[in-house]
């Protein structure tokens, strides 16, 4: 904050969007920068919408003792029209120790009061939520940034594989690994950290089984097991994917997208299974199934360990693959 003075502070400030982690932050810098200015600014918060017309004139006129204030207008989108004229016929001429910020969720609703703030020369700060996963990587690799780490693509990918896409714990967790490392994050450190806490599905031990690594394979699923997913959707993604691959293999290594018609799956699909088709042979595939089907009728029969019916059908359609290996 050093080195702000009262010329940097924009005297009308609307933060646009409706992510609540990006609105509550720009509000506190707001007013920690006006402190570092004035230690004894006065903020005052508002709600637009359960604001009159009449009280304008008093919030913003100068106090008897003066000094600094910032006026924070949350829910702006929410003002009425007399209250969004007032405020707009401020803005061409605001008070220069009054900081006003408008908080406003930037759809349809008071859209007018947003852009005529904007056209009177109001300092916009972003704060829609993030769309996209390259939004989220940028997000993730400005956290690290702003706390003075130095943070890699694939880092910022692996973080949010182990996090998932809610801003807050994205936030929290950038805090924790700059707090614990000395700020090189690269994906090893995320890794390390948050070793299992990558989201494991039925798909992620069908995977694994079907290219052979069982290691991996067991890990996936002990895991998935341990954070409470059913042993009946494992059992079914493990059948489904020897047969998708069993299906693609059968059809030959043609283009991907021609048989995604003749297969009635999805291209990716065919891409996929033809990747790990690989190494398997005929016989190999027909022992996978009869290994997956007998998995199944245990995990959907009651079994007393389905755990245990689980990790035998791992080895056993990876053995098939070993066994029936060209």
């Amino acid at each position: 904050m050093g080195g702000v003075t009262a010329a940097d502070l924009a005297p009308i400030l609307l933060v646009l969007g409706d992510e609540e982690l990006l609105a509550t932050r720009a509000v506190a810098e707001t007013v920690a920068r006006a402190r570092s200015v004035d230690p004894d600014v006065d903020v005052r918060e508002y709600q637009a919408g359960a604001l009159a017309v009449g009280e304008i004139a008093e919030m913003l006129s100068p106090s008897l003792f003066g000094g600094r204030r910032v006026l924070v207008l949350r829910s702006g989108q929410d003002a009425r029209k007399d209250l969004a004229a007032a405020l707009l016929a401020y803005a061409k001429n605001p008070d220069p120790d009054v900081q006003l910020v408008v908080l406003h969720l930037g759809g349809a609703k008071g859209k007018a009061f947003a852009d005529g703030l904007r056209a009177a020369g109001a300092t916009v700060v972003p704060a829609a939520k993030l769309k996209g996963h390259r939004e989220r990587v940028a997000f993730v690799r400005e956290e690290i940034r702003r706390a003075g780490g130095k943070c890699t693509d694939d880092a910022a990918e692996a973080l949010i594989a182990a996090v998932g896409n809610d801003m807050r714990e994205l936030a929290a967790a950038c805090s924790q690994l700059i707090a614990d490392t000395d700020g090189r994050i690269g994906a090893d450190t995320v890794a390390r950290y948050y070793k299992g806490r990558v989201e494991v599905s039925g798909f992620t031990v069908a995977d694994a089984t079907l290219i052979g690594d069982v290691p991996a394979a067991l890990e996936a699923l002990r895991w998935a097991l341990h954070v409470g997913v059913d042993p009946v959707p494992i059992a079914d993604a493990l059948a489904d994917g020897v047969r998708t691959v069993a299906r693609v293999a059968a059809a030959g290594r043609g283009d991907p997208y021609q048989l995604a018609g003749t297969l009635g799956m999805p291209a990716w699909k065919v891409k996929s299974a033809q990747q790990r088709a690989r190494g398997w042979t005929p016989e190999g595939l027909v022992q996978a199934m009869r290994a997956a089907a007998e998995c199944n009728a245990a995990v959907k029969g009651g079994s007393d360990d389905r755990a245990y019916a689980l990790e035998r059908a791992v080895f056993s359609v990876a053995a098939a693959r070993q066994g029936g290996a060209r």
